[in-house]
């Protein structure tokens, strides 16, 4: 007998037993054929069906016809079958497949057994409601077999991302009691196929998890390398000769992205760290810069600070022209004068721009154009040089904050008239808090319903332009009304023919936005305070009251 019988059923012991030969339907209680021994050796028997197999106890066997004797420990009646030799069952407590399948050809004794067991036919199955007719896989031919677990197999709970969604026949899973060898080959290669499946989820997953770690490591690194890592830098002191505009008011990370931007450092943070390092982020100054390409950011602000390696040359806010040119002198070491009769005779050539070149009755045509600033003036450069690179700042500055504009909004006649308000705040206000009202004051004596001043200014600091000096004390006011100069204001109405020095941004800004209020005097009491006032009377009081704190500091 073959492995495709009876699946996990035993093989009969003897073939004279009356089963050999008897092949089970995996339809049910369909009729077999006859079959002879020929028949019995080439076909493989196949499990029937329990309920529908004979059976046998004792001494009875099918040839005596009748239902067999109730067994109280067997109540259906499905005793195993008995050797009719031995009385036993030798193989019933046996594993499953104990014994090999054996081929023998049927004893003639067994085929009448045969043919008494078929013409006994199938009886009459007892029925029993409360136990469910059992379920066959049609296409298999295996059946329950009635030495199995009754109950169902409980398939091992499976991970859902690892589980198998369906064989090749469409079907989940395989009934849990389909035995034979139909079914262990379909559980077999389930079984393979998930094994494959979660071999290579394993692998899909592996990989998925070494691909993050390396990305979380390759961004990790360069987070934390751009965060918490040396900023990068050039080495030595850089080649070549480059000039860098440092505008005002810059912080030190402007001042570095400027270097980087013309390619003087390799990095804003470089520059900021040397800076801080060094402990002279608070000497830097904005200005124009003659410095070297490709530099360490140390060695920019060594060159940038010290004035001896950077030949720097500072010119302060509110500075007249006449002061700068003795700057220049004294860096350059050349006699007194020398950039004085350069920029009288070269001044249309400097790069003035053309609304400047058209005032008239000015004592200097460079005066507002030598902007405020740190330059870098070294030991061989010529005058002319160093004046136009003032001046070219200047265009820079007054370009960004349109001044031809801002001049046609405030009903002003030329940009120069501008430049003017903006040098006239700088000498007067003293103090950058103090520019945008200072300014309003300007504007105020301007207006020409103006009853408290009558349209003069009366600055005293436009007297000591005009007389090349720098004093509070001016003289009297009809003293001060007899000057015949056109840079006097309390003689002449109106603003003077032209700047009366190099103003700095924040003055820029409060002469084009000055702030709103009808002041027409002011007085500073001291560097925290400064009285304005609307009215004379109320000006003399505060002037009282300027007197006393004067007092008060001489004691």
């Amino acid at each position: 007998m073959t492995e495709y019988g009876r699946g996990y059923g035993s093989e009969p012991w003897h073939p004279e037993d009356p089963l050999y030969g008897d092949q089970g339907s995996s339809r049910g209680q369909e009729q077999q054929p006859q079959w002879d021994g020929q028949q019995a050796h080439r076909y493989p028997q196949q499990q029937a069906d329990p309920y529908a197999q004979q059976h046998y106890n004792g001494g009875w066997d099918g040839a005596q016809g009748g239902q067999p004797p109730y067994d109280p420990y067997d109540p259906y009646g499905q005793q195993p079958p008995v050797d009719p030799y031995s009385g036993t069952n030798p193989d019933y407590y046996a594993a499953p497949d104990a014994y090999p399948p054996q081929h023998q050809h049927p004893h003639p004794q067994a085929m009448q057994g045969q043919q008494a067991m078929q013409q006994q036919q199938q009886y009459q199955q007892p029925q029993h409601p409360q136990h469910p007719e059992p379920h066959y896989d049609e296409g298999t031919g295996a059946g329950d077999d009635w030495r199995a677990d009754p109950g169902p197999r409980e398939p091992e709970p499976e991970h859902a991302f690892f589980a198998d969604h369906g064989d090749d026949d469409g079907r989940d899973d395989l009934d849990p009691r389909e035995e034979g060898r139909g079914g262990r080959e379909r559980r077999g290669k389930k079984n393979k196929k998930n094994k494959r499946r979660s071999g290579r989820a394993c692998l899909v997953v592996t990989l998925l998890f070494a691909g993050a770690v390396g990305t979380v490591g390759y961004f990790g690194y360069d987070f934390i390398m751009s965060h918490f890592g040396p900023a990068p830098d050039y080495e030595g002191e850089g080649t070549g000769e480059v000039q860098v505009d440092i505008p005002e008011n810059s912080t030190i990370l402007q001042m570095g992205l400027a270097l980087k931007r013309a390619g003087v450092v390799k990095s804003a943070d470089a520059f900021s760290e040397a800076a801080i390092d060094s402990k002279k982020d608070k000497v830097l100054q904005p200005g124009t810069y003659s410095l070297r390409k490709h530099m360490s950011a140390a060695s920019a602000v060594e060159l940038m600070v010290d004035p001896k390696s950077r030949n720097g040359l500072t010119i302060r806010e509110g500075l007249r022209s006449g002061d700068v040119y003795k700057l220049i002198d004294t860096k350059l070491h050349l006699k007194k004068g020398t950039t004085k009769g350069v920029a009288k005779t070269e001044a249309k050539s400097l790069g003035l721009p053309s609304w400047a070149k058209s005032a008239s009755k000015l004592k200097d045509p460079l005066e507002g154009f030598l902007y405020p600033s740190t330059y870098s003036v070294g030991e061989k450069a010529k005058p002319a040089a160093v004046l136009k690179q003032m001046v070219a700042r200047a265009n820079q500055v007054y370009e960004q904050h349109d001044l031809e504009g801002n001049a046609q909004k405030l009903h002003l006649e030329s940009p120069m008239q501008l430049l003017t308000v903006a040098s006239l705040t700088q000498a007067e206000g003293k103090y950058k808090h103090d520019f945008d009202r200072v300014a309003r004051v300007v504007y105020n004596r301007l207006k020409p319903d103006n009853t408290e001043t009558y349209g003069l200014l009366d600055f005293d600091s436009t007297v000591n332009y005009a007389r090349s000096q720098s004093t509070l004390d001016t003289g009297s006011v009809d003293d001060l009304r007899n000057f015949n100069d056109p840079y006097n204001t309390y003689k002449f109405k109106g603003l003077p023919p032209g700047p009366i020095g190099n103003p700095g941004e924040e003055a820029i800004r409060s002469a084009i936005d000055p702030a709103k209020g009808n002041w027409y005097y002011f007085v500073s009491i001291n560097p925290e305070k400064t009285l304005f006032a609307e009215t004379n009377e109320q000006h003399e009081r505060n002037r009282r009251i300027y007197v006393k704190e004067q007092e008060k500091a001489k004691q």
